[in-house]
């Protein structure tokens, strides 16, 4: 598979948002089937549900800012995009399941087809922790108790580099014939559609849904926009977003898959990395404030490597993690002195 090479410029038109007791095989792992009816506590119905989301689609990403709450603020132009994309189990227990997303971009002619890892989805039945993300580049972990996690499913999403993004925590409900979830109300990390165009807000708090279609699958946010620089958090705008996932086959999948496949032995080294991180610190960060694009880059470009066979899957994760690693700070501080200090060093700039 010949690669185009990866830079800022194609990263970013390709990341179109504006921006495991057994490992299957990523390639042959087909689309779940349509949902049957369920009764609300039926696990086997929550799993199903699960993952009907993989599959191939055509995705459309639309996101509408709704209403302003501080004075003088004019609300933004709706952001529409779209893309193709490949979404597979990586990984499945009775407990627990991974989606992994992989972006399909190009148009065969100026810009040659090319995958782009896309984020994550990990689901876990009656989780006893989260990681909560609460600014700044800053995740905590926040322990769960047996009541509070009973019936339910934690969805921790992670980034292109594997790094956790954001999590919520909620029943599924399969009741009038919806099968859908949707999350405690929770922080996360701008969207790259606004990280690397605008700076007047540092974090999203969402109410996060997603439900099985009979074309697919929607992913619905409530988003309210956060100024976090003041003594209490400050709404600046409401956002909704839509994203749909139809089902459909008129791309060249096996890019995707193809991808998937050769790096994925990479990726579970990165993965594991991560999750010794989260399981061994309370609380973590990346010494990158925004957009951590220059953690992120390295990463992808050694992942395209092993893609192209030119690197063995260990050797790479090896070189791979030492990136991460001088990223991560285990001191991360308060979300204010960091947002400061950040502020301080961009006007020095």
């Amino acid at each position: 598979m010949k690669r185009t090479p990866f830079t800022c410029l194609t990263l970013a038109a390709a990341l179109m948002l504006g921006a495991c007791a057994g490992t299957g095989h990523p390639s042959a792992t087909a689309p779940a089937p349509a949902m049957a009816a369920a009764s609300v506590t039926d696990l086997a119905a929550d799993r199903t549900a699960i993952k009907a989301m993989a599959g191939d689609y055509k995705v459309t990403f639309h996101f509408i800012e709704s209403a302003a709450f501080v004075d003088g603020y004019e609300l933004k132009e709706p952001k529409k995009s779209g893309a193709y994309e490949v979404v597979r189990v990586i990984e499945e227990r009775p407990d627990f399941i991974s989606l992994q997303h992989i972006l399909v971009v190009g148009d065969g002619k100026e810009m040659p087809f090319m995958p782009i890892k896309h984020w994550r989805q990990d689901w876990t039945f009656e989780p006893s922790e989260i990681p909560d993300y609460v600014g700044a580049n800053t995740w905590v972990r926040r322990d769960l108790s047996r009541a509070e996690a009973k019936g339910k499913w934690s969805q921790v999403v992670y980034q292109v580099d594997d790094a956790p993004r954001y999590a919520g925590l909620a029943a599924w409900s399969h009741e009038h014939g919806e099968h859908s979830w949707a999350s405690n109300r929770s922080w996360r990390p701008l969207p790259r559609r606004d990280a690397t165009t605008r700076s007047d807000y540092h974090a999203i708090a969402a109410v996060n849904r997603h439900a099985i279609t009979p074309t697919g699958w929607v992913h619905e946010q409530d988003n309210q926009k956060l100024i976090l620089t003041g003594n209490q958090p400050q709404v600046l705008a409401h956002e909704v977003g839509i994203n749909t996932y139809k089902h459909f086959d008129g791309f060249d999948v096996a890019i995707a898959t193809d991808y998937l496949e050769k790096t994925e032995p990479f990726w579970a080294l990165i993965r594991a990395e991560w999750t010794k991180l989260e399981r061994d610190h309370p609380k973590f960060g990346l010494t990158i404030q925004g957009e951590p694009m220059e953690m992120y880059m390295p990463i992808l470009g050694i992942a395209g490597d092993v893609a192209d066979g030119k690197r063995a899957p260990a050797e790479a994760a090896k070189e791979a993690i030492d990136v991460l690693k001088s990223y991560v700070t285990l001191k991360p501080g308060t979300v204010r002195e960091r947002l400061a200090a950040d502020s301080a060093e961009a006007k020095q700039d």
